[in-house]
């Protein structure tokens, strides 16, 4: 293996196949490149454009699709971490692309601070999470991309280029969702506000009374969300709100209980048996759905907002029209009940309001999402076939980062922004250095 190092960072032949997380999806790309700034990644840029290669970033490969792979120069951001600086008076944090969200996480609770809202999990680089719009639930708090208020962007040519609101504010309008398809992204400044506490009060209730009650639970809770498990009546709900405190954290063997053993070990162990013995997932998921009892606690944000997610899946989540939801959780219901399917995993139903980013699957419309999963290894494609089918149908927009079969055609028909996009994309990458298959698909060519 060849090694050419420049620097602090590095360029490597690579050495083999690249996989995502979930194992569905691998590349080939002919060298791997560790820059340490972004001026090492324009240098690495201009050296892909002398060779005819294609570039693409992976963070930590959360992604269902092939959003990140590519047969040229595949860019790892490892060395790209940290935070740059903090900013009590415009109260922002300026971070490194390739940390994860988890470190930045940490770090902003021990300098007192916190991100608004977040996603589920925070094993992604931030880069990464906002690139393909990961949320989290919120009646008033949008995705983690919506919460950016600058961000700095290595370009086709190498040109580094800082974006907001009042700079380069066209490109700032796209680039925070940019599916990689604008450039690569090497520092997001995101606003922040002081630590707050939160109580979640998790309950199982009946999937009839959810529905019926899904506007109630929706306005009167500033985060709401719930799993429906197939085969089955039964949902389990979480409402998050600002507590004024005392912290009141899950108890530590408690919470190691239901999040790790329950949650992760003993569910492992379910999907493992259903992918095996298909018939015993309706009684398996009777016995899951009343496995978790209702709770309440306080912490800080991402203690509440976030979980650990072991078991390893495949997923598909449709951002509709808020109002279009019931109808379709109901016909979603519907469709599993009279098919031969076995659906081990439970629906997610989350929400978010209206943005203004050219791409999120909330632009410019209040959203409610609905996310299938299966256990990795399971056929998939009848399952998440019939749910699309319903989801299309409600005029859904799919996750960016998660499996779908959509086209350029059925997006720019859902995305009133789209050619926007498309044009813009067309001036900062007009030989597509930043193209793989995948972004042909999705944004044409």
């Amino acid at each position: 293996m060849s090694t050419r190092t420049a620097g602090p960072g590095s360029s490597r032949t690579a050495g083999g196949p690249w996989r995502n997380w979930a194992g569905n999806v691998t590349s080939r790309p002919v060298r791997e490149v560790s820059p340490a700034s972004a001026e090492e990644l324009a240098a690495e840029i201009r050296r892909a454009a002398e060779d005819g290669l294609r570039v693409k970033t992976v963070g930590t490969g959360h992604s269902f699709t092939s959003i990140a792979a590519t047969d040229g120069v595949l860019v790892r951001p490892g060395l790209l971490t940290g935070i740059r600086r903090i900013d009590r008076e415009a109260m922002t944090v300026t971070v490194e692309s390739g940390t994860p969200l988890k470190r930045l996480n940490v770090a902003l609770a021990r300098e007192g601070l916190s991100l608004t809202n977040m996603g589920d999990i925070m094993e992604q680089t931030v880069a990464g999470a906002t690139s393909t719009g990961t949320h989290g639930t919120g009646r008033d708090s949008a995705s983690i991309a919506a919460q950016i208020r600058a961000l700095e962007l290595v370009t086709a040519d190498g040109t580094l280029m800082t974006c907001s609101e009042k700079e380069n504010p066209e490109v700032f309008a796209a680039a925070r969702i940019g599916l990689g398809a604008l450039g690569v992204v090497t520092a997001l400044t995101f606003a922040v506000e002081p630590v707050f506490l939160l109580t979640a009060r998790e309950e199982p209730m009946r999937f009839d009374r959810v529905i019926a009650d899904f506007d109630e639970l929706h306005a009167e809770n500033e985060h709401f969300e719930f799993y429906w498990f197939p085969h089955t009546d039964n949902c389990n709900t979480k409402r998050n709100n600002r507590s004024a405190g005392p912290a009141a954290p899950l108890p530590r063997l408690g919470g190691w209980f239901e999040d790790e053993f329950l949650s992760n070990g003993v569910f492992q162990a379910a999907c493992s048996l259903g992918r095996a013995v298909p018939p015993a997932i309706p009684a398996i998921a009777r016995i899951s759905s009343r496995a978790l009892s209702a709770r309440t606690y306080t912490d800080i944000p991402y203690k509440v907002f976030t979980s650990p997610r072991r078991v390893r899946f495949l997923e598909m989540e449709y951002a509709l029209p808020r109002e279009a939801a019931t109808a379709a959780l109901r016909e979603l219901k519907a469709m599993v009940e009279g098919s031969p399917l076995k659906v081990s995993f439970p629906v997610e139903v989350r929400t978010a309001p209206a943005d203004d980013i050219a791409l999120s699957t909330a632009s410019g419309r209040e959203t409610a999402y609905i996310a299938v999963h299966l256990y990795r290894g399971t056929p998939h494609r009848g399952y998440f076939t019939a749910v699309e089918r319903i989801m299309t149908a409600h005029g859904g927009r799919p996750h960016w980062g998660k499996v779908h079969t959509r086209d350029a055609e059925y997006l720019a028909e859902a995305y009133p922004r789209f050619a926007e996009f498309t044009a813009l994309r067309d001036r900062l990458d007009p030989d597509r250095r930043f193209a793989n298959d995948h972004l042909r698909r999705v944004l044409g060519d």
